[in-house]
């Protein structure tokens, strides 16, 4: 095995690798992420010129972001590591209106909101968590990686996502397997044999007019696959209590959610993910969305 590809990236501001990389992980045994001792995060990803692994840590003392890359897709992952922590993003235009935002920005001025570029490995998990609870979801990703996937150039205990390809002929008993039932599975296939024109294109109408695809997974896709800071889960289980509560101080529906938010229109997500990392949560009342085992079926 060859050594890896290195670049060294001083950011102009400070730089939370962690948490602005968070949202890309799927679970705590997610074979395409995982986290170090040493504070660094590592992701795989299938780019455009293939499979490739990157290690990406924050040095703060030294104001840089050091990243090591592996495999035919180690080049374009380095390259793309200023876009995946934020590079483009701009938090500064957000104009804070409640107590519970202005404290959040500033308790999290590294982290922002980055991009993948790649639109199709963002939306297959998104899909997996329609409508169910993150751990069934969690489960499937991992198995169908863990089956289909190859082992990561750089770290062959974690797996590369499948290409769209691999996705689209995955049998049917192997989806049944994984816990997906047959609508998710579906979505997903169709949705890879148009991949090409989801990375040419991703926005929300293109991703809304594959059958399958709502608002939700439309949204869920583009805030890691675009970095959209105002793409909004309607139709999240929990958001709108959440929103409701640390804006109102009581739980909304998903229009209250969307008249609260208005005020921040073309930063919606970016408030809504700063509210989820303040910890803020409203009184637990109702049922749990309860775990169902398609595999079972």
């Amino acid at each position: 095995m060859t050594g890896p590809l290195t670049r060294t990236w001083r950011p102009p501001w400070p730089v939370d690798v962690a948490a602005t990389l968070a949202p890309h992980r799927r679970g705590r045994h997610d074979p395409a992420y995982r986290t170090t001792p040493d504070g660094a995060v590592w992701r795989t990803s299938f780019t455009p010129d293939g499979p490739g692994a990157l290690r990406v840590r924050g040095r703060a003392d030294l104001g840089e972001v050091e990243a090591f890359a592996w495999g035919p897709g180690g080049a374009w992952l380095l390259e793309g590591l200023p876009e995946l922590l934020g590079s483009e993003d701009e938090p500064g235009t957000l104009e804070p209106l409640h107590a519970v935002v202005r404290d959040g920005a500033a308790r999290r001025r590294g982290w922002r909101i980055g991009r993948s570029n790649r639109v199709f490995e963002a939306l297959v998990p998104a899909v997996l968590e329609q409508k169910v609870v993150s751990q069934e979801a969690w489960r499937a990703w991992g198995y169908l990686l863990r089956r289909f996937g190859e082992p990561a150039p750089g770290a062959p205990e974690m797996r590369v996502p499948p290409p769209p390809a691999v996705w689209a002929r995955i049998p049917s008993w192997e989806w049944h397997r994984s816990g997906a039932e047959a609508v998710r599975a579906r979505t997903i296939m169709n949705a890879a044999r148009v991949a090409g024109r989801l990375e040419q294109d991703a926005a929300e109408g293109r991703l809304r007019s594959l059958p399958g695809v709502g608002v939700w997974t439309a949204a869920e896709t583009r805030q890691r696959a675009v970095g959209d800071p105002d793409a909004v889960s309607v139709g999240d289980y929990h958001l709108p209590g959440l929103v409701g509560w640390a804006l109102a101080g009581r739980k909304v529906d998903d229009a209250g959610m969307l008249e609260l938010l208005e005020p921040y229109a073309g930063h919606r997500h970016r408030v809504t993910r700063l509210l989820e990392l303040s910890g803020r949560r409203p009184p637990r009342r109702g049922p749990r969305m309860s775990v169902r085992d398609y595999r079972a079926f």
